[in-house]
C-alpha cells in the first residue's frame, strides 16, 4: 500500500509539473506551478478529464490506424444504417450474458437514431462454444443471413454446438464453409485489434475515438454517438 501511495503521488506530481509547463510555458515560476498544484487538489476531477482525453486521443489514434479494418462489418453483420455517419463498432461474444442483455438496448439505439450503424464483431474468449459460435456467425454474415442467424441463436437458450446447428438450419446457413480459413484469420484479427485497443471483456464499444466496456445505458451509447458525430 504505501509503495502504491508512492506511485500515486509522483504520477500526480509529474502530472502537475506536466500541466504547469502545458498551461504556463516554460518560463513558469514555483508560485505558477504552486498554483496549478492548489487548482489541481481543490478540482482533482481535473486530472481524470485530462488522463480521459489524453487516453481518447491515443484511442483514435489507433482507430484511425486501422480505418476500414475495424468499421467494415463481414457481410452483413451489422444493424442500422449501412451508410449511417457513426459507426458503432461492437466486440461481443456469444456466451456473453452482458453481450445478451445489451440486445434491447442497441434495438433502441438503432431506433432512435436512423444514421447510426452497429458494427458486430466476434470476439469469443469465454468458452470453445464460442468459437463455434463465431464460425458460424461469420459464415452466416458471408451468405447474408446474418441477422436471422443472430437473432435464432439468442432466442436459442444456452450455446451449444446443438443450438448453433439449430440456428443456422433455421436461418438457412450453410455451415460447411464455417470453419474456413478466412474465418479463423477474422477471428484472430479481432482478437488482436481488441487487445490493441485495452478490450479486454464484452460487450465493448468502440464509438469514435472512446473505448467503452460493458452494458451501457442507452443514454450513454447516443452521448458517445453525438460527441463522434460532432467530430
Amino acid at each position: 500500500m504505501k509503495r502504491l501511495t508512492l506511485l500515486l503521488t509522483a504520477l500526480v506530481g509529474g502530472l502537475i509539473g506536466a500541466v504547469a509547463m502545458w498551461a504556463l510555458g516554460p518560463a513558469s515560476t514555483r508560485g505558477d506551478e504552486a498554483l496549478v498544484r492548489r487548482t489541481l487538489m481543490a478540482h482533482p476531477e481535473i486530472i481524470t478529464e485530462a488522463m480521459q482525453k489524453l487516453q481518447d486521443r491515443e484511442t483514435g489514434r489507433q482507430v484511425a490506424a486501422l480505418g476500414r479494418t475495424l468499421t467494415q462489418p463481414v457481410g452483413n453483420a451489422f444493424a442500422g444504417n449501412a451508410k449511417g455517419d457513426v459507426s458503432v463498432v461492437e466486440f461481443f461474444d456469444y456466451n456473453c450474458g452482458y453481450c445478451r442483455a445489451s440486445l434491447p438496448i442497441v434495438a433502441a439505439l438503432v431506433k432512435a437514431d436512423p444514421n447510426v450503424r452497429i458494427v458486430y464483431r466476434e470476439m469469443p474468449i469465454l468458452a470453445e462454444t464460442s468459437r463455434a459460435a463465431a464460425r458460424a456467425s461469420l459464415a452466416a454474415a458471408r451468405q447474408g443471413r446474418w441477422p436471422a442467424f443472430h437473432d435464432a441463436l439468442y432466442t436459442g437458450g444456452r450455446v451449444t454446438n446443438e443450438t448453433i446447428a439449430a440456428a443456422a438450419k433455421g436461418a438457412g446457413v450453410d455451415l460447411t464453409a464455417a470453419n474456413s480459413s478466412e474465418n479463423e484469420a477474422e477471428i484472430d484479427n479481432n482478437l488482436r485489434t481488441a487487445a490493441g485497443l485495452g478490450v479486454t471483456g464484452t460487450p465493448s464499444w468502440v464509438i469514435g475515438d472512446r473505448v467503452l466496456t460493458g452494458t451501457l445505458p442507452l443514454e450513454e451509447l447516443q452521448r458517445a454517438v453525438t460527441a463522434a458525430r460532432a467530430r
